[in-house]
């Protein structure tokens, strides 16, 4: 097959793709198998009893006990889904700038007509809890109706504190719903909606859930949805009254991604045999080991602040090239793409072109790690790109450390 660009299907490269990015992220044979399930009747009791099995284990994956729900839709749609079940036309939001997606999700609320209300960063460390703490205490009348906050900010490297967040915002004893994006950490860094206090999850099925792309989620508070009964903002089929309804019986109002669930089925009884804190544990094992060779290659690790590195996806600075420039992360990912065939992700955003991100989550062990860390070692020789040799066997040093330890 011919596609309009001139890449070509029929031409595979030997050996499989390592799909290195930060999402979408490698699906395992199981979960693909379990999609692969025939497509059922909806509306049928074969559904119902999917369905109720589905809504009862995506709870244990946000750690709640609260109603979660399930979107054909990407982490986007359940971002405005968590907005506009909440909010109304010129509510002010607190939200925090760590990266390209805590601006996207800005644009995305000034598009609904909320006002949002901008701490500006710099891309290289997490959330500051003492100056959301500050802006809410000056907010005595309570105009901030909501704070949003990235967990993990996928384009940067960084994750934040959110226990921390709650904390601030409890501190000043300010109404404000706590909104959390973990688009990119459900699944693979500790995230605990009910005891942090969080009232909107926003989440996706493409990276530690360890699905393609199509699920969106919201994970809901009391509180959350006692504010969507006046929230005056438009909503249809975002509405979450209408899908709990259906929900109790393991339905959904609209027609949903059928065979989707068959593999969120899958993944989540995966995840829950590992066991979560076995795969937090190894998600922050293959993080140290990331930046350890990012760090024995004589490379930048973007995040700046040790305790907000991010376990699932290293964003690496490129060296300086002379005259104000910086070698091309492009062209190095060009390279390992043709000459390996791995993917690695770019930079977005104001990041664009000198910076590059290995993904290390999802079905991901050990040894694919060493092959992806491999790939980028031969691929920043052979660009030409200053480099010191070693960042492999400091990965293999540190994972050999590790495997003796009791777990």
């Amino acid at each position: 097959m011919k596609l309009p660009s001139g890449i070509r299907l029929d031409s595979h490269p030997i050996g499989r793709h390592f799909l290195q990015i930060p999402g979408p992220t490698n699906v395992p044979d199981r979960v693909l198998r379990a999609i692969d399930h025939p497509t059922i009747d909806h509306r049928g009791p074969e559904f119902g009893a999917l369905g109720l099995h589905v809504l009862a284990g995506i709870r244990k994956i946000f750690q709640t006990e609260q109603p979660v729900i399930i979107y054909s839709a990407s982490g986007t749609g359940a971002w405005e889904a968590a907005l506009v079940n909440t909010l109304s036309p010129g509510d002010r939001v607190l939200m925090i700038e760590t990266g390209q997606f805590s601006a996207l999700w800005k644009r995305l609320a000034e598009r609904l007509g909320l006002i949002p209300d901008y701490i500006e960063g710099d891309w290289r460390q997490g959330i500051d809890p003492d100056v959301i703490r500050a802006r809410l205490a000056a907010d005595t009348e309570h105009r901030i109706r909501a704070v949003c906050a990235v967990h993990n900010e996928t384009s940067s490297g960084i994750t934040s504190d959110i226990a921390a967040v709650r904390r601030a915002i409890d501190a000043v004893g300010h109404p404000a719903l706590l909104m959390v994006d973990t688009v990119s950490s459900l699944g693979s860094i500790d995230y605990r909606h009910d005891e942090w206090g969080v009232d909107v999850t926003i989440a996706g099925s493409q990276k530690g859930m360890m699905l393609p792309p199509g699920l969106g989620f919201n994970a809901i508070s009391a509180r959350a949805l006692e504010a969507s009964r006046t929230a005056r903002l438009p909503r249809a089929f975002w509405a979450w009254d209408d899908i709990l309804v259906a929900n109790e019986k393991g339905y959904w109002p609209t027609t949903p991604s059928t065979n989707l669930l068959y593999g969120l089925a899958e993944a989540v009884d995966m995840l829950l045999e590992e066991g979560l804190p076995r795969v937090f544990e190894r998600h922050q094992r293959h993080g140290e080991a990331t930046r350890r060779a990012v760090r024995a290659w004589g490379l930048e690790v973007l995040c700046s602040n040790p305790a907000h590195y991010s376990p699932v996806v290293t964003a690496v600075v490129m060296p300086e090239a002379g005259g104000g420039k910086r070698h091309d992360a492009d062209a190095l990912r060009k390279l390992v793409l043709e000459r390996f065939n791995m993917s690695l992700g770019t930079g977005l955003g104001k990041l664009g072109g000198w910076v590059f991100r290995i993904g290390h989550l999802g079905d991901f062990n050990d040894l694919s790690l060493l092959g992806a860390l491999g790939g980028v070692e031969m691929g920043l020789a052979l660009a030409g790109v200053p480099h010191r040799p070693g960042g492999v066997q400091a990965a293999i040093d540190y994972l050999g450390q590790c495997a003796g330890a009791p777990r």
